[in-house]
């Protein structure tokens, strides 16, 4: 009976201390991750397609993280066999999924369009939780996704101009979101002995191959040429700027993106993951000279309001799941059941 009594306060002294740290992780990762747009952009100027540009990024993560994860793992090479389900859906859905589904987007819709799509992500992710937990969402969070989503239109300025809408992109944008919701919904699924970067790096290894399989078949356009590209107006190696999107938009992102998804709960790391679109136009501003009008500014200020009106929500039901003993992880994540049979 002691044991099962200390177990919750474990469990809930963890989730309150990681409350604050998961915030720091999950924008870490948002800036990391939007780091990838400036950056590849100075290739894509360079005749770069998008296929090679992301590839190059994915493999080149998968190779850098093989082997902090291999130590990692410490010899328990049967955690790989036990979730090889999760990290093959991880791979294919997360990363080379939501890869494959933005880039075939932008094809044939403009950015914005695509992104904003992309970007309803979070709100499939409340939509899982409700079906999977028979618990309607709180309040705080349907405020709190109507004023991020909000946001998001007038920080990506959809409604500035004239938006294309052709009916295969918006399919490959919507197959983009919800390869995204799986990032976050497998990111947040507590996985005992599956260390992050496991994850993270199998992951990515499952990404390369499929993102590899694809430009072999020629479903992804694969062109790299190798003179030098320009970046913040000085000319520097192609290879500089893969080295820069590999350790930082792919391993570092990646990988500090599924700790926070584990503290947080993959309901609130989703919605704090919208803040990627504001580092992104904050470093388009930085590096690409890009400014910001006042209508995005006004954006920036509503995603972030409906980020702390989710993390009320979040931090309520951790209340109340701790008021009935729960033991899980204190959120929503836990109700996720990707184990491979057997």
């Amino acid at each position: 009976m002691a044991i099962t009594h200390a177990r919750p306060q474990r469990t809930t002294a963890r989730n309150h201390a990681g409350g604050p740290a998961g915030l720091w992780l999950a924008l870490l990762s948002a800036a990391s991750f939007a780091t990838a747009g400036p950056l590849a952009k100075s290739l894509l100027d360079a005749g770069w397609s998008p296929g090679a540009a992301v590839t190059a990024r994915i493999v080149g993560a998968a190779l850098v993280l093989s082997v902090p994860a291999a130590l990692s793992l410490r010899g328990r090479w049967h955690v790989l066999r036990r979730d090889a389900g999760v990290i093959v859906l991880y791979g294919l859905l997360a990363i080379a999924g939501a890869q494959l589904g933005f880039f075939s987007a932008v094809a044939t819709l403009d950015v914005g369009t695509a992104l904003l799509i992309e970007y309803l992500a979070p709100l499939l992710v409340v939509l899982w939780v409700w079906v999977t937990r028979h618990r309607r969402p709180g309040s705080s969070t349907i405020m709190g996704a109507a004023v991020a989503v909000g946001g998001v239109v007038l920080v990506l300025d959809v409604l500035g101009g004239a938006a294309d809408v052709d009916a295969v992109g918006v399919a490959w944008a919507l197959f983009a979101a919800c390869g995204l919701a799986v990032y976050f919904v497998i990111s947040g699924r507590p996985t005992p002995g599956l260390p992050p970067m496991v994850l993270a790096a199998g992951g990515l290894v499952v990404a390369a191959v499929t993102l590899g399989l694809a430009g072999a078949i020629g479903v992804l356009p694969m062109v790299a040429p190798t003179d030098d590209v320009t970046l913040l107006g000085h000319r520097t190696s192609p290879f500089v700027i893969v080295a820069i999107l590999t350790l930082v938009s792919a391993a570092l992102a990646y990988t500090t993106g599924i700790i926070a998804a584990r503290r947080l709960g993959s309901r609130l790391a989703s919605f704090a993951g919208l803040t990627e679109v504001l580092f992104a136009a904050a470093m388009a501003w930085v590096l690409l000279g890009q400014s910001l009008s006042l209508v995005q500014m006004l954006g920036a200020v509503l995603v972030v309001a409906g980020v702390v009106l989710v993390r009320r929500d979040s931090s309520q039901d951790a209340g109340t799941l701790h008021g009935h003993g729960h033991t899980g992880s204190g959120d929503e994540a836990s109700s996720l059941e990707l184990r491979p049979a057997g």
